[in-house]
């Protein structure tokens, strides 16, 4: 059976580092198959997973639009068979995962049938590996249409401040509203510049509480994290002391336990 894990929360918490670092904890762990989902439209896991990207999904929609808006999507070809083949095609299959991007958002025109069909062609790829990780887009639109669908552990990550904490109990609310199906949510505080669990502030503390999601650990401001994002190298050769790794690494057994 699949375990999908979501990573969600505002822009600029560093979602995509936790997903980044949840599937190298997976693989180097052989932990089982691996498809990481790209749903942010800045398409940037592949970055920090080190691996190269040449076709998403969103240019696949819209180049499948335009095919059959001009008549020509090719003999015997329907646009299910089009759109399917194209998902294989975008998959960058890499040793111990594979990655799937979503891309760009939609444009002019109508995608409902273009989107029910590539939802059902990758719901049909998702159950043959043993975990998905979707690193979604910033903000809560991936929840509002439901394109965070079935989730084992929803992975909400804030920075450390009232703010960021505030857009991770907005997360939690829409996902309740809306009835999306996650299974269990934690909580993950970010760059905090020497506060632990035990030791943060009462503000903290109680603005934690208030979101109603349990906390799963603070991550440290860790410089190292900076310097692989300014010179360009992939999370993935993050050093086995990083601190950010060595707090995650503790999170990721705990709700790998637990699915």
């Amino acid at each position: 059976m699949t375990t999908t894990i979501a990573v969600a929360g505002k822009g600029g918490t560093g979602k995509t580092t936790v997903a980044a670092l949840l599937i190298r904890y997976l693989v180097i762990n052989n932990l089982g198959s691996v498809l990481a989902i790209d749903a942010d439209p800045s398409s940037n896991l592949n970055l920090a997973l080190g691996v190269p990207l040449e076709q998403t999904i969103g240019n696949l929609r819209e180049d499948a639009l335009t095919k059959v808006q001009a008549g020509n999507l090719g003999s015997g070809m329907t646009k299910t068979d089009f759109l399917e083949y194209g998902i294989r095609d975008a998959l960058v299959e890499e040793k111990g995962f594979d990655l799937l991007a979503m891309g760009r958002p939609e444009g002019p025109g109508c995608y409902c049938a273009a989107n029910s069909i590539l939802r059902t062609s990758m719901d049909r790829l998702s159950q043959g590996y043993d975990f998905v990780v979707m690193d979604n887009e910033a903000g809560l639109e991936h929840l509002s249409r439901r394109t965070t669908r079935d989730v084992d552990w929803l992975l909400v990550v804030s920075d450390f401040s009232q703010r960021g904490i505030v857009a991770a109990a907005r997360v939690a609310a829409l996902t309740n509203e809306l009835k999306t199906k996650v299974k269990r949510m934690g909580l993950i505080l970010n760059r905090a510049r020497g506060w632990t669990v035990q030791t943060m502030p009462p503000e903290i503390a109680a603005a934690v509480l208030e979101t109603g999601i349990p906390l799963l650990n603070i991550i440290p401001d860790d410089p190292t994290l900076g310097d692989y994002d300014m010179l360009g190298k992939p999370l993935w050769d993050l050093p086995e002391d990083c601190a950010a790794w060595q707090a995650l690494k503790p999170v990721f057994a705990s709700i790998l336990q637990s699915k």
